[in-house]
């Protein structure tokens, strides 16, 4: 099967799937997303939601929505900082979480059952009302599925999993080949084994977005690892204990992930005519002012507890964790800028 599928069975099988069986996040699970490092993300993030509502145009009807809610506590966060910033902005406003996993939703309902807000639970975007949107994405499409391509004497062919004589799963060379349009410009020249990466379930899913968003209007912000392309590499990866694993060891039992090309899923919001803005975590979040929050946050606080702020600020921000891996990318209407007070 391709790499694509493979991916998908591995996470998504509603029998053994990792997202049907396992809790993948925190600190008992295999992975740490920024809303569980601190709270101070899901603060600033929703000072973002909030200027972006207001930046176009401040919709009575419009939906909030977070898409790949995880457990919930960004969404959490988010709402306690609403509430702070405009009560009424809560109360007269819908909020939805897009969740495909029962067993996900169910753990968001109790992290969120004394929310400021009840949210409504959709399991895809084509569900939710028709109405402005305000939606928020984070380590969204790194786990969608991607298909991957190999160089061989032959030339580009589908990279396929299958297994040896002994049972045991290994890579191989499929008949299947790439649309040598997608190709970057290298690739002719890249050495025999050099892999190319293509998402089409990442496009579908950013090309319905941003369909809604330019029929309804709306603004759309997602936070994921990865870079700005079209690249060569190969930058599958499985996530288990908190370490790296290998990514054919453990099927269904490990987090399978893919770098995200964002220049892809950039033109495809262009088509719709929508302004794109990528830019690293680090600066998206230190201008909306998170070493002010940070000194707020510990004003007053141990010298233990200054310490442990001070780490998460480094850890969402700091060059050497996930300020630069990670890129934000806005996804506004024409003319559109968002600026937070």
């Amino acid at each position: 099967m391709g790499v694509d599928a493979y991916m998908a069975h591995c996470l998504f099988d509603p029998q053994d799937g990792y997202y049907t069986t396992r809790e993948p996040f925190g600190a008992e699970g295999d992975f740490t997303t920024a809303p569980e490092v601190s709270q101070m993300f899901g603060e600033l993030v929703a000072v973002w939601l909030y200027a972006a509502w207001k930046a176009v145009g401040a919709p009575e009807d419009a939906v909030l929505a977070e898409i790949g809610p995880g457990r919930g506590t960004l969404m959490k966060d988010m709402l306690r900082t609403l509430a702070r910033l405009d009560r009424g902005f809560v109360a007269g406003h819908r909020f939805a979480l897009i969740e495909t996993s029962p067993r996900l939703a169910a753990i968001q309902k109790k992290t969120l059952v004394n929310a400021e807000a009840t949210p409504e639970w959709f399991t895809r975007v084509e569900e939710l009302p028709e109405a402005p949107l305000i939606i928020v994405g984070n380590e969204l499409f790194d786990a969608l599925p991607v298909k991957q391509y190999v160089k061989t004497p032959a030339g580009w062919c589908e990279r396929v999993v299958g297994h040896t004589d002994d049972g045991a799963l290994a890579f191989r060379a499929g008949p299947g080949a790439p649309d040598k349009s997608l190709l970057p410009p290298d690739a002719e020249k890249a050495p025999l084994g050099a892999i190319f990466e293509t998402a089409p379930a990442r496009e579908a899913l950013m090309d319905t977005i941003a369909e809604r968003l330019a029929r309804n209007g709306g603004a759309g912000l997602f936070i994921d690892y990865g870079y700005e392309g079209p690249a060569l590499g190969d930058t599958f990866q499985a996530m288990r204990r908190h370490a790296f694993d290998d990514v054919l060891a453990h099927p269904g039992e490990a987090d399978l992930t893919a770098h995200v090309d964002f220049t892809a899923l950039a033109k495809l919001a262009e088509n719709h005519g929508l302004r794109i803005r990528v830019r690293t975590q680090g600066e998206f979040l230190l201008a909306l002012g998170l070493l002010e929050r940070a000194g707020r946050l510990g004003a007053g606080r141990s010298a233990e507890e200054q310490e442990r702020i001070r780490g998460e600020v480094e850890r969402l921000a700091g060059p050497e964790a996930m300020g630069e891996l990670f890129k934000v990318m806005e996804v506004l209407p024409a003319g559109v800028e968002v600026t937070p007070d």
